[in-house]
């Protein structure tokens, strides 16, 4: 009988090293396919809380918060894209694309997480495209709707979370959980409760991890 394992992916929509990670994890899974079953939970993690309505352009608030110069934003642009490319993540970032809140994506993430292991990842990919290949607001109610339905979920449903702003005690007190845990940064992927996968890891690193635990269950 396969193993049961555990993934807890801590991550933001606006992480774009998120994005490589999920599609890096995702592979490995695929990988190792029925040797193992996998339990898997998007949790939420925001890195702008702060970031007001209609966002922030994303080069100069990096440029800003890191030192960055233009050329080594465009530098880690073009890394990020590339390893996201391979992992099947589309990215594309220009000099106009900026940066969204994104409690409601957690929101409704956690929404989708009521539904079932596989509409929580459709859902995820889906916002993580939106946010970071089209570039749409992720605090507007019908861009996280389309994404909803995009993701193959119920649109009305999807409208009436973000409307009501349901599971924001919800999500809070995640957030809480991870950061009293000592999540500082994400992707930040919690393998049984136990082990710790920092980072937009490669899909051998990730294989490599699981099938260690794996071994050990």
């Amino acid at each position: 009988m396969s193993q049961k394992i555990k993934i807890d992916f801590v991550s933001d929509v606006a992480c774009p090293w998120c994005a490589v990670g999920l599609g890096g994890l995702l592979i490995a899974i695929d990988r190792i396919g029925s040797e193992a079953q996998f339990d898997i939970h998007m949790q939420p993690f925001e890195l702008n809380p702060d970031m007001p309505k209609g966002g922030q352009n994303t080069g100069e608030r990096l440029m800003k918060k890191y030192g960055f110069d233009q050329a080594r934003l465009q530098e880690n642009r073009k890394v990020i894209a590339e390893r996201a490319a391979a992992v099947g993540m589309p990215m594309h970032q220009t000099e106009e694309s900026r940066s969204y809140n994104t409690f409601g994506a957690h929101r409704l993430l956690y929404w989708a997480g009521t539904l079932g292991q596989e509409q929580q990842v459709a859902l995820k990919r889906q916002l993580l495209k939106v946010y970071h290949f089209d570039n749409y607001d992720t605090s507007e109610t019908e861009v996280l709707v389309q994404a909803a339905q995009d993701a193959g979920l119920d649109a009305e449903a999807a409208r009436d979370v973000v409307a009501s702003g349901r599971y924001t005690d919800e999500v809070r007190a995640e957030q809480a959980k991870w950061r009293d845990l000592g999540i500082t940064s994400v992707p930040s992927v919690i393998i049984n409760d136990k082990y710790l996968v920092s980072g937009g890891q490669p899909p051998e690193a990730f294989e490599q991890a699981l099938r260690q635990v794996a071994s050990e269950t």
